[in-house]
């Protein structure tokens, strides 16, 4: 999967420049114009990297940052206006990863990101490799990307292991379908929302005792899924 940034900045142009950037080297790029925004969308979807300015409307970023780091642990790369070192200072105690000044080169954004992705990739992928999950009867070996129920072993299809694996590894956050299709199938899916219902439900039938009265992956009625932690 190509990796996702949200792009956080109140200058439409900043954001403009950024995203074209970053979509050029095959990144996925979602845009907040404010700290509302922001963290409604940090919460409603799983990024790679967010892209964070000090400076915004409603919420400041640190205000953002902090509150991202009560449920999530995303890098954040704070961007900031002035060349104060209190600025910096400041966003590296409420828990961002870096800091870029303004105004930056675009490849020193870039190269930075990168910089970040790999050490949280190295991270993440050990972190995956060693990962069982276990709760009740149930075990997830997201290395093996093996499923079992008691002593039996349950076949399931990629998507099938992508969206019990995601939801199982953020117990009782709960996903929109349509966060599920563009997390699990990408933005490029022609497919619509019914896709992740067609595969909940196969998923049901399979890791469920009583699929209509599950006991892993419920439905948040009018929201969406989550798996009970």
């Amino acid at each position: 999967m190509s990796k996702r940034v949200l792009v956080v900045d109140d200058e439409k142009l900043i954001v403009k420049g950024i995203r074209f950037s970053l979509e050029q080297d095959g990144m996925e790029v979602d845009c907040a114009y404010d700290g509302e925004e922001a963290l409604k969308l940090s919460r409603e979807n799983a990024y790679d990297m967010v892209l964070l300015d000090v400076m915004l409307p409603k919420y400041d970023g640190f205000q953002v940052c902090q509150q991202i780091r009560e449920f999530s642990d995303v890098p954040v790369v704070m961007l900031t206006a002035k060349g104060d070192d209190m600025d910096k200072i400041l966003g590296l105690e409420y828990g961002a990863d870096d800091y870029i000044t303004k105004p930056f080169n675009i490849l020193e954004v870039k190269a930075r990101i990168k910089a970040i992705m790999r050490r949280t990739g190295k991270r993440d992928s050990k972190t995956v490799n060693d990962k069982v999950i276990l709760k009740r009867d149930m075990k997830i070996d997201c290395e093996s990307r093996r499923v079992f129920i008691g002593d039996k072993e349950i076949n399931l299809t990629a998507k099938e292991f992508d969206l019990l694996e995601l939801l199982a590894m953020n117990p009782n956050k709960v996903y929109s379908r349509e966060n599920l299709l563009n997390i699990v199938w990408g933005y490029e899916y022609p497919g619509d929302a019914r896709t992740v219902d067609v595969h909940i439900r196969r998923l049901r039938e399979k890791i469920e005792k009583n699929p209509s009265d599950p006991k892993y992956v419920y439905t948040k009625w009018g929201v969406g899924y989550y798996f009970r932690g």
